[in-house]
């Protein structure tokens, strides 16, 4: 019904109503299931114009009518793939803002033009952002029908983007804000942009056949297994094989290219096939997670067995709807890949998907819609509550951390109960950290080591113990997270579980310079990671069933088998589990290569997490010829945020190795320890990180800041912060990997600058040597200004190891001028042969900045010694002044790398002006910040004074830069042990009760 302005618009009868139906360009999921409340609609006597870039077959198949019209128009672009399993998260954001962003106002325009064309009564969205404000600008009404809107889709995608893109987010929300209400589909995502809510119940396509006619007419018998292959987009040059189903299957395969051979048990069915008869008419499907396979999956209770979508962000909810009633088997893609799928087939049989609740959304969704539009007025007396639950679950999407679920913090849970917005459940926190303990020692007994008072570790203890039947992972009150479910499957409970703890690192001074050999000066945070190892004979290791069935497959009867869960999986978009027999590390009785273990933890991006984890592994085989004959099993959680800067990357391999070495009897030195880690980092990673990461996780201390010279790992020692100064993080929300192309860039460039120092110095040597009595012109070079040069000086720089040995005087005086502001890499390897690093590549086509990147290892490692020496100094405002001057030096010097961030150099101009400000008393309580770690994004270190104000200011900043980019920087502040002060747990699970009497 159009607003009335006036004597304005057009008044709406139910004989005869004129809707535009605007449809997402993402998948046919959103098409199809348009289509069954457009027909609904078109049954009704109306009009129906639908707005989309699906083929008109989809529609047409489904309703012959004039009253239904179709315009090809595309007005979003949805998630764009990088291949049939990833979302490409920067492509998605660009192709948006090229789509959407870019022609927005001729968009406007020309929509509104049109809808008043076709006198439209109601504008209903299929979740097109532009459409609401398109039908704002018109006068008319408009109502979403959705289990996910965009902006929530997108909140992750910007951690990868920066600042650049985060504006789509919040315009895309304002769009939505134009809508009148959600009509709002199960399996639905948090959606803060809209006002109201009105749930209805799954929107499915009828069926047209029943089984019988279906496999009549595919002459396929009725006591044939039939899985139907839902998978849209399949792998580049994939070829399904005969043997990848069990004997007497058949696969029906949908979305099969024309020239794709199939094997005789695969039947490759027509484009256009009327997929929900053939769903009903099998006996489970395999594809990926989407509305349209779901629902429909669960509405004619098939099996569904799927495989995870990296990046797509609806399918947590989806997944947890199909699990929840009892439909879903996740596959690895790994198996899915190779053909390993008889288990998981077999394990779709044995589930009884229970879905009870209604099928009819497409009939109640037009219903509303029909009623809309004459003028009926909707309201929800949940929207308050509703939209602060949504909006709380979207700023955690968008500040996204290990560690915390994507759920309802317990402060506004309890809120819920005290205003009676939901029923209360049973309180089981506990009281105080003192009962806490108690309990973790009640359920579990610690025969070496000490809980350092350490919340974290508590907490985590509490969590162990409540995966030991503490808690009932089945029932519908206690929903759990999968990765719950997984971990209480993991350990053997009777036998001993070991549990190391490693922090990460804030990066006071150093950063960047540690592959440089510089001196740096590191702070383990609060924040930390925790691992749990078990090692069991093979004999009796609990295999997930998947690893049961390869076993069996190779008939070589238990052989060790690695296993191992993550905590914060949903979080990060990757697969909660991960497993492998031990045996794919070997080749020939000798540990694989570091290039091919990076290649199979690489295949996967789902599970590409798992090298940081199994690589330590690997990396004891390798290096110190330990040989695992136990199966592994290993329970990951992190609180270490990850691409903040912070490196989360090694608090994982630091505690993993150090839990595996306890769990082992291996006696390995922290300082040893850090280096291996860094090796699985380096070449199974495949990230070309230095050492301080790894040295501060394994050898810090609280309240300390480690000092350690990087050549290649000496500690001098630990500096206690003097108690007058403080160090906070602050993190700027644009996500920062050392694997990224501009931290390996630099690093490239910059031994490219070491290595053309130490060849100007052999050149200076050579002349030198064979001309101290004749001085003489070359290359424009006059030796008479190197008679002093000492040629003990030039023999050590013409040896240079590592650049932070030459100091900057002599920089300045004898090489800046030799070196170029960049070169590409073809006329660097032709003049030099090679940058000698052994974790960087040069790209012959790539241009490499040179003279910055070598420039600042040297001045930083003079800028940290003399940190250093001032922190023993006068408590005065001068000595925090020079303190904070040193680090904007150094954050200064990252930006000439090319390692700056719109969103770093906006905290530390935050932090400038707050050092600037006049205050009461004159003086000033935050001194200096800079950029930490790898660059490119991340985190800032924040200096000051330790006094209350230097806090309200933290506050402060952290309140004006949400103001300014709309996200709320996390604060980093604390300190707590590495992983070498804090040892290691040994824990055995004291009898119950229970237990007893079983016996």
């Amino acid at each position: 019904m159009r607003i009335l302005r006036g004597d304005e618009g057009i008044s709406a009868s139910r004989e005869h109503l004129v809707f535009a139906y605007y449809v997402t360009g993402h998948g046919f999921g959103h098409a199809t299931r348009v289509v069954e409340v457009v027909r609904h609609l078109i049954v009704a006597g109306h009009d129906v114009h639908v707005v989309t870039g699906a083929p008109d077959f989809v529609f047409t198949t489904e309703i012959q009518s004039p009253n239904l019209h179709i315009r090809k128009v595309l007005l979003d672009c949805g998630a764009v793939q990088a291949d049939a399993l990833t979302v490409d998260r920067l492509a998605s954001l660009e192709k948006y803002h090229q789509t959407a962003v870019v022609p927005r106002a001729s968009i406007l325009a020309t929509e509104v033009e049109w809808l008043n064309s076709i006198k439209a009564d109601l504008v209903v969205s299929d979740v097109v952002p532009v459409a609401c404000r398109a039908a704002a600008d018109a006068g008319i009404r408009s109502v979403c029908v959705t289990n996910f809107s965009w902006d929530f889709i997108y909140a992750e995608y910007v951690m990868a983007a920066g600042h650049h893109h985060r504006s789509i987010v919040w315009q895309i929300a304002e769009d939505y804000s134009h809508c009148e209400f959600l009509i709002r589909l199960p399996g639905y995502c948090p959606m803060p942009a809209f006002r109201d809510v009105i749930d209805v119940p799954l929107v499915v396509r009828r069926l047209h056949k029943s089984r019988l006619e279906v496999r009549k007419e595919l002459g396929i018998e009725n006591d044939v297994k039939v899985v139907i292959f839902n998978f849209g987009g399949q792998p580049a040059g994939w070829k399904l094989k005969q043997e990848w189903l069990p004997d007497g299957w058949l696969c029906l395969v949908c979305g099969a290219s024309d020239n794709q051979e199939l094997p005789p048990n695969f039947v490759k069915l027509a484009k256009d096939v009327y997929t929900p008869d053939l769903i009903a008419a099998s006996n489970c499907m395999l594809g990926k997670i989407g509305y349209g396979t779901v629902s429909e999956a669960l509405a004619y209770k098939l099996p569904f067995v799927f495989v995870r979508r990296d990046y797509f962000n609806e399918e947590p909810f989806l997944r947890n709807m199909l699990e929840y009633y009892q439909g879903g088997v996740e596959m690895i893609r790994r198996d899915l890949l190779t053909g390993h799928w008889t288990p998981y087939l077999e394990r779709a049989l044995t589930l009884r998907p229970c879905y009870e609740g209604g099928i009819n959304g497409g009939e109640v969704a037009a219903c509303i819609l029909q009623d809309t539009a004459i003028g009926k007025k909707y309201a929800s007396d949940k929207s308050g509550a509703r939209r602060l639950r949504d909006a709380i679950v979207l700023g955690y999407q968008l500040q996204r951390a290990p560690g915390r679920d994507i759920g309802i913090p317990d402060w506004y849970s309890l809120a819920e109960n005290e205003v009676r917005l939901r029923p209360a459940l049973p309180n089981t926190e506990i009281n105080g950290n003192a009962s806490l303990v108690e309990l973790c020692i009640e359920n579990f007994e610690i025969l070496h080591g000490d809980l350092h008072g350490l919340s974290d570790t508590v907490a985590f203890l509490k969590s162990l113990s409540g995966l030991d039947g503490g808690s009932d992972l089945k029932s519908p009150e206690k929903r759990q997270l999968r990765e719950r479910i997984a971990a209480a499957a993991l350990f053997n409970w009777e036998e001993e579980i070991y549990v190391a703890r490693a922090p990460g690192r804030l990066d006071v001074m150093g950063g960047i310079a540690d592959y440089s050999g510089s001196l740096v000066l590191q702070m383990p945070i609060r924040e930390a990671c925790h691992v749990a190892v078990q090692k069991n004979c093979p004999s009796r290791q609990k295999l997930w069933k998947h690893a049961q069935a390869r076993q069996q497959a190779k008939g070589q009867g238990p052989i060790p088998v690695l296993q191992i869960v993550s905590f914060g999986s949903e979080l990060s978009n990757r697969a909660p589990t991960f497993d492998m027999d031990l045996s794919d590390l070997m080749d020939g009785g000798e540990p694989i290569s570091y290039e091919k273990a990076h290649k199979y933890f690489a295949q996967d991006p789902s599970q590409k997490w798992a090298a940081y984890i199994a690589g330590t592994i690997l990396v004891l085989m390798t290096e110190l010829g330990v040989h695992f004959v136990d199966s592994i099993c290993i329970l990951v959680s992190s609180a270490v945020p990850e691409g903040k800067g912070v490196s989360s990357s090694a608090a994982v391999e630091v505690a993993t190795m150090s839990a595996i070495a306890a769990a082992h009897g291996l006696n390995i030195d922290p300082r040893d320890l850090a280096l291996l880690c860094q090796k699985v980092e380096n070449h199974i990673v495949g990230a070309p990180c230095g050492v301080m990461d790894q040295m501060t996780s394994a050898c810090g201390e609280a309240n300390k800041l480690l000092a350690m010279v990087c050549q290649p790992a000496e500690v001098k020692e630990l500096v206690a912060i003097p108690t007058h100064i403080r160090f906070w993080g602050l993190d700027s929300g644009i996500r920062h990997s050392v694997g990224g192309t501009d931290y390996g860039s630099v690093r490239i460039g910059t031994f490219m600058g070491r290595k053309m120092i130490k060849s100007a110095a052999s050149n200076l040597l050579s002349q030198s040597l064979a001309s101290v009595n004749a001085p003489q012109e070359e290359d424009g070079m006059n030796l008479d200004e190197f008679e002093e040069h000492s040629i003990e000086l030039l023999k050590a720089e013409s040896s240079l190891d590592y650049l932070c040995n030459l100091s900057p005087h002599r920089y300045k005086a004898v090489y800046a001028k030799k070196l170029p502001e960049c070169i590409t890499g073809e006329v660097f390897i032709k003049k030099y042969n090679d940058h000698s690093d052994t974790v960087t590549v040069i790209d012959p086509k790539c241009a490499y900045v040179v003279k910055a990147p070598t420039k600042h290892p040297i001045y930083e490692n003079f800028r940290v010694e003399a940190f250093k020496a001032l922190l023993t100094a006068s408590k005065t405002d001068e000595q925090l002044s020079a303190l904070g001057e040193l680090m904007y030096q150094c954050h200064y010097s990252y930006n000439d790398c090319g390692l700056g961030s719109d969103g770093t150099d906006r905290l530390v101009k935050l932090v400038q002006e707050m050092h600037h400000r006049k205050v009461d008393d004159g003086s000033s309580s935050l001194f200096g910040a800079k950029i930490t770690g790898g660059g490119s994004g991340g985190s800032v270190c924040v200096i000051g004074r330790n006094c209350v104000r230097s806090s309200e200011e933290i506050i402060e900043i952290q309140q004006r830069y949400e103001a300014a980019t709309g996200y709320l920087p996390i604060t980093f502040e604390g300190s707590s042990p590495g992983a070498g002060k804090f040892g290691y747990l040994r824990l055995r699970r004291r009898p119950s009760s229970a237990d007893g009497n079983l016996k």
